[in-house]
């Protein structure tokens, strides 16, 4: 039942995932002189960057609040992350935002302006107005555009509605490639001495996500599968405002937090104000604050609500030309925000953890680098600030195509001639709305150590062995991976700390818990453990 190849290609760099890490990955090692081929499951254009309503985070020179700082921006970046953020990392990445945005505009991305400088707004989390957008709720898919032109215009080449199946594989453990299936599902290999997986997120593992339906968490499977580490997969942020339509499912449009920046105010079903008491920033709370507040105040039903609260941004003058996107599709589900208050509730948004990597893309298996939100940089910690996810995608994929590009310089990546498919024709694989539902229900905000071993036992008594030989069940079988890595290190993590809310335990323990856990593949194939885990009570 293993999977034989009928065609095959070959390339320096393979990058997996053609959003904003990916494309800015493959172009600059286009012009480092590599051979580059992309590859991405739906079309070159449709990954989850185009989703991005909020902005890009940085502190540009001589156009940012009096008083604001790199420094101020890299310490905010560390108050969301909750001790969590590897420091060294925060402030390799944001210093390197104000180059990334200039290369970036260089490749002609516009953004809006105001009396001749850059409109800045100010998100969740951020002491500043520091967040600058295009299209006022459309930031991502101007980085988008402006990624995927430069791409035609120099010919980067591009296998579209391609998806990864596994690693090739060397003797000594390095990966040379990937096997794919083409739109018709006919097995290929791609030969490459590196693979740069940038394929995104995991907002599939729930019901109700921000994600478009390429976020099945491919990338983060594919890695481990290769043996490599992961970190914080138990911090999955909820952003508290998605557009609440009653029976919806998956992709839910987000509402940005950049219509909290300009004003707008959360009331519950009774009309009372969600944020008040509850955070010195209020309504601009970290996500993981504001969030958690939601999800207490419907449990609550005031006016009998308990499925949602409201964002009121009647106050907000011309609101349809400031944020269009949320504009049309409140009027699409049949609401006037100009004149109404918005229904929202939080949706699975952003995996704050992933592919454990060092700021230039580098896992600990040779050959195989990851960027972008698959990535576990140090930078998010256990909650991400709002907007710094562009930013990253930047400034690592940048940096992962100079690693890549110095790596084969040096002698340092395997010959890809050497490279072999693994020979698993078959993975575990539960039925995606079973799964979806008992992740929403158990392992989303507010979890406890009944619930998550209730969802474990599902998943092991669901899951069925299933021959990767379409989109769909490779995608499955994915999720199915990912939701078990989380899930082994939810149940650990005895604590609540940013996006990960333990019920049964709603402290935070940083004598106990002040670090990261680290999750890998058993020989079996299942998430386990990788990090040495303190003894109950030692410090």
């Amino acid at each position: 039942m293993v999977m034989v190849a009928r065609w095959e290609a070959r390339a320096d760099l393979v990058v997996l995932g053609s959003g904003v890490a990916g494309l800015t990955a493959a172009l600059r090692a286009q012009r480092l002189g590599l051979r580059v081929l992309v590859v991405t499951k739906a079309a070159v254009g449709d990954g989850n960057t185009r989703w991005a309503q909020g902005g890009v985070a940085v502190v540009l020179e001589g156009e940012h609040d009096a008083g604001d700082s790199v420094d101020r921006h890299i310490a905010d970046t560390l108050t969301a992350g909750v001790g969590l953020c590897d420091e060294d990392a925060v402030a390799a990445i944001i210093a390197g935002g104000p180059a990334a945005v200039a290369r970036l505009r260089g490749l002609g991305a516009r953004f809006d302006a105001r009396d001749g400088l850059l409109a800045r707004t100010r998100e969740g989390g951020h002491s500043a107005f520091r967040v600058i957008h295009a299209g006022g709720d459309a930031t991502g898919a101007e980085v988008e555009r402006a990624l995927v032109d430069t791409a035609g215009a120099r010919g980067l080449p591009v296998l579209e509605r391609h998806i990864a199946v596994d690693t090739l594989r060397t003797p000594l453990g390095a990966v040379a490639g990937v096997t794919v299936l083409d739109p018709d599902g006919v097995p290929g290999v791609l030969r490459a001495p590196a693979v740069l997986i940038a394929t995104g997120g995991l907002g599939q593992l729930y019901q109700a996500t921000s994600n478009p339906e390429v976020a099945t968490g491919d990338g983060l499977a594919l890695a481990l599968r290769a043996g490599a580490l992961a970190a914080d997969v138990e911090f999955v942020q909820f952003h508290p405002t998605v557009l609440y339509v009653p029976g919806a499912r998956g992709r839910c449009p987000l509402v940005t937090e950049a219509v909290r920046g300009e004003g707008a105010v959360l009331v519950d079903g009774a009309g009372a104000p969600v944020m008040r008491g509850v955070h010195p920033l209020g309504d601009l709370a970290p996500r993981d604050v504001v969030s958690a507040a939601i999800t207490r105040r419907m449990a609550a039903a005031p006016g009998g609500v308990d499925d949602h609260v409201f964002l009121d941004a009647t106050g907000i003058a011309g609101f349809a030309t400031r944020f269009p996107t949320v504009h049309a599709a409140c009027r699409a589900a049949g609401v006037d925000p100009v004149r109404d208050p918005i229904p929202v509730a939080p949706a699975a948004h952003f995996a704050c953890g992933g592919v454990a990597t060092d700021t230039a893309g580098r896992t600990e298996v040779r050959g195989l680098y990851a960027a972008g939100e698959v990535a576990r940089t140090g930078l998010h910690g256990a909650n991400r600030l709002a907007s710094n996810s562009l930013l990253e995608g930047l400034v690592v994929g940048e940096r992962a195509a100079e690693a890549v590009a110095a790596d084969l310089a040096t002698g340092l990546l395997a010959d890809p001639r050497h490279g072999r498919a693994p020979e698993r024709g078959l993975a575990g694989v539960v039925e995606r709305d079973a799964l979806q539902r008992v992740m929403i229900r158990y392992a989303a905000i507010g979890r406890d150590a009944e619930g998550l071993a209730v969802a474990g036992s599902v998943l092991a008594l669901s899951t069925v062995d299933t021959p990767l030989w379409t989109h769909e069940a490779i995608e499955d079988a994915a999720l199915t991976l990912v939701a078990g890595a989380l899930l082994t290190a939810a149940a650990r993590r005895t604590e609540s700390r940013g996006c990960h809310v333990r019920t049964d335990f709603p402290e935070r323990d940083d004598p106990g818990w002040r670090r990261s856990q680290l999750v890998r593949l058993s020989p079996s194939g299942h998430p386990v453990l990788a990090d040495p885990v303190l003894l109950e009570g030692a410090a």
